[in-house]
């Protein structure tokens, strides 16, 4: 039987040949900015179309000793919020000419070894570290390589960071159950301990007994679905369960909410009130109507590309921080509290 013969990309040579004009008038058909004659290039637009070319981006950025490629380090990036932040930064970069290389860390030594040789070996023009707990190895190699660093939801020194104001949130959170008169409030935490869920675990804490409300802590061995269902259990087989419950991010929610209705015969809101964090699609469901904290993928992928861009322009310019205020989105999982909380959004 005869082989095929390997499939190969079309070249600009084959371009040049059919537009009937030399090689390197092709490259400068499509370098911005270079000398070429408009009925030229319309020919050579023409030959590339009708034969499928695309410019060979890699091998010109490594001509030019610029990859275009940004790498983004995420452990778990399938999990809730990640996902969507995910999606917003791989769009953001893709419309300011980069090649997104998502890097997932893994969970065990060898996966994180494989993963920083892939990050480095590709020569990646900038990294951006999402929150998760990538080790803070990757941001030592990074600045060791010389590459532009921003830190999306963590700290590390010497980096460029977008920050949301998780403390801010979870300390509202423990207010508008203090207003109603909550005495028994519960936290639905990680034992992940990445730094933003670290964040908001304290400051709930802090500010519930600070106002002189009691707390019961629970944590679920990761934040998901599964962790907040585990979480419920702990609070839940008490006999002074707590009258309202705030999560630590909506999945957690979302599985609590689960395990309150189906395990527990409670009713949401009206024995136990219920608010997340982040925002996630699902929260608007039907099933949950979930009052939370807003965090919009969006802005913190163009604050993430404004931080890129000003590091590549002032590579030695100080470290910036851009810091991000999550709104309360008022759903059907608590009682409402728009007259107490003018600033509240509703949601219906």
């Amino acid at each position: 039987m005869e082989e095929e013969a390997p499939r190969r990309f079309v070249s600009a040579q084959q371009v040049a040949e059919l537009a009937g004009v030399s090689r390197s008038a092709v490259s400068r058909a499509f370098t911005p900015g270079a000398s070429i004659a408009a009925e030229t290039r319309e020919k050579i637009m023409q030959a590339a179309a009708e034969l499928g070319y695309q410019v060979n981006d890699l091998a010109r950025g490594l001509l030019a000793n610029r990859s275009r490629l940004v790498g983004l380090v995420v452990t778990k990036p399938e999990l809730g919020f990640r996902a969507h932040l995910v999606a917003a930064l791989s769009q953001a970069l893709i419309r300011r000419g980069n090649l997104p290389f998502l890097i997932n860390t893994g969970s065990s030594q060898q996966e994180l070894q494989a993963a920083q040789t892939a990050l480095f070996g590709y020569r990646a023009e900038a990294t951006i570290i999402l929150t998760g707990s990538p080790p803070a190895s990757f941001a030592e190699l990074a600045k060791q390589n010389g590459q532009p660093l921003v830190m999306i939801g963590r700290s590390e020194p010497d980096c460029d960071h977008v920050r949301i104001d998780n403390a801010g949130a979870a300390r509202k959170a423990a207010g508008l159950f203090a207003a109603q008169a909550h005495r028994r409030l519960g936290l639905a935490g990680s034992a992940s301990g990445t730094p933003s869920i670290v964040e908001r675990q304290r400051a709930f804490i802090d500010e519930a007994r600070r106002l002189g409300s009691g707390v019961m802590a629970s944590y679920g061995s990761d934040s998901d679905y599964a962790g907040g269902q585990e979480a419920a259990r702990q609070l839940f087989t008490r006999a002074d369960r707590p009258q309202a419950v705030f999560c630590v991010n909506d999945l957690i929610a979302i599985g609590l909410i689960d395990a309150l209705r189906w395990q527990f015969g409670l009713r949401v809101p009206d024995d136990v009130q219920v608010i997340g964090f982040d925002d996630i699609p699902e929260a608007a469901w039907d099933a949950y109507r979930l009052s939370t904290f807003r965090q919009d993928p969006e802005e913190i992928a163009a604050r993430a590309i404004e931080h890129l861009d000003r590091r590549l322009a002032a590579p030695h310019a100080p470290p910036a921080t851009s810091h991000l205020y999550a709104a309360y989105i008022e759903r059907q999982s608590t009682l409402s509290t728009l007259a107490k909380n003018p600033d509240t959004e509703s949601v219906a």
